[in-house]
């Protein structure tokens, strides 16, 4: 397999599929109370317009949020934005459109212009998404409406966010869809420019902001089966072993053998989904050299044996079968609510 950075390899093992629920347009005073998402699930919001003020669902300081600012909540807890006035909310309603549902109210001070959509992840890679980001992340892009010749990802990412918002202005044929894959698109960008930034949060970003550990970052994330050794990837580091533990512990919060091994369980559980794979075979593929070694690591990791795993995934392949013949006899039977052709 050709050599690829860590962050596309990430989007190869682990599906996300993004969503824009909502767009709400609120003048103060105002307030959204929201959460926790569904399972498997990270809300974010994207301040088009106006300013918002966060309270901190880990109970720290509120954060402050102007027009360009992008937030992630991978942790999926119940939060609460606001004017900041502290006045009595005006009551929204709801309007729903060809393509998206708009929340309005009637205040008239400073006019918040919001996206709210989620990213939904498909279990059991939610965990690895959850151990190596932070609850809360919030990247700025910059006046998404100001026509500047900037370049660089937050150019890219206020871009892609100025184009959200067009399309969700308008009932364009295949706008839900656009919304939805830009929405997608919108995951990727913000993990790059939270992985650029000095200041990057402990994780998977404060590993890959650090020039001196992203080779082994990379490594690790391009060749899984690989026997890494701790002297190994020191020196791809061209740092001491002692040095390289001590750092990936300060800017992952965990061990380089921890997260090689969460890489290779996310990579077992997709292999296991395949009948043509024998747990022999899965095992060798995500670098184990027996087959007993590999079921303790991924029955220690995931709760279940492999055989286990498999057995679940086919149940619930044939449970959403049976939804979507449900579903397709039920529409089959109601009755058509189209317009006469005129």
């Amino acid at each position: 397999m050709p050599a690829a950075d860590w962050l596309s390899r990430l989007f190869e093992m682990v599906t996300v599929r993004g969503r824009l629920d909502l767009r709400c347009a609120y003048g103060a005073p105002w307030r959204i109370d929201q959460g926790p998402g569904g399972a498997n699930e990270i809300p974010y919001h994207a301040v088009i317009g106006g300013s918002a003020v966060l309270e901190n669902p880990a109970g720290g300081r509120p954060v402050q949020l102007k027009a360009g600012d992008i937030l992630l909540l991978p942790g999926n807890r119940r939060h609460v934005m606001h004017d900041g006035s502290g006045a009595r909310a005006k009551p929204a309603r709801d309007h729903q459109h060809l393509n998206l549902l708009i929340s309005e109210n009637a205040g008239t001070g400073e006019r918040l212009d919001l996206l709210c959509g989620h990213f939904a992840i498909a279990p059991p890679h939610d965990r690895l998404l959850r151990n190596h980001l932070p609850p809360l992340l919030v990247v700025h892009t910059g006046d998404i409406s100001a026509v500047t010749a900037r370049t660089g990802t937050a150019a890219q990412l206020s871009s892609l966010v100025g184009l959200m918002r067009s399309e969700s202005e308008a009932d364009h044929l295949g706008g839900r869809a656009m919304l939805n894959a830009l929405s997608t698109a919108m995951f990727a960008l913000a993990l790059r420019l939270a992985s650029e930034a000095k200041d990057a949060p402990i994780g998977l970003l404060a590993v890959a902001s650090h020039p001196r550990l992203a080779p082994a970052l990379a490594a690790i994330f391009n060749e899984p089966a690989r026997a890494w050794s701790l002297p190994d990837l020191a020196r791809l580091c061209n740092m001491s072993r002692a040095t390289l533990a001590r750092q990936f512990q300060e800017k992952l919060g965990r061990s380089a053998s921890d997260l090689l091994t969460e890489i290779r369980m996310t990579l077992a559980s997709n292999e296991l989904r395949k009948p043509s794979m024998s747990t022999g075979a899965v095992a060798d593929a995500v670098g184990y050299q027996s087959e007993a070694a590999f079921q303790r690591a991924f029955k220690s990791h995931m709760g279940l044996t492999p055989a286990q795993w498999r057995k679940g995934e086919e149940f619930s392949k044939a449970d959403h079968s049976s939804d979507g013949q449900h579903e397709e006899l039920q529409s089959a039977t109601l009755p058509s609510r189209g317009r006469p052709i005129a």
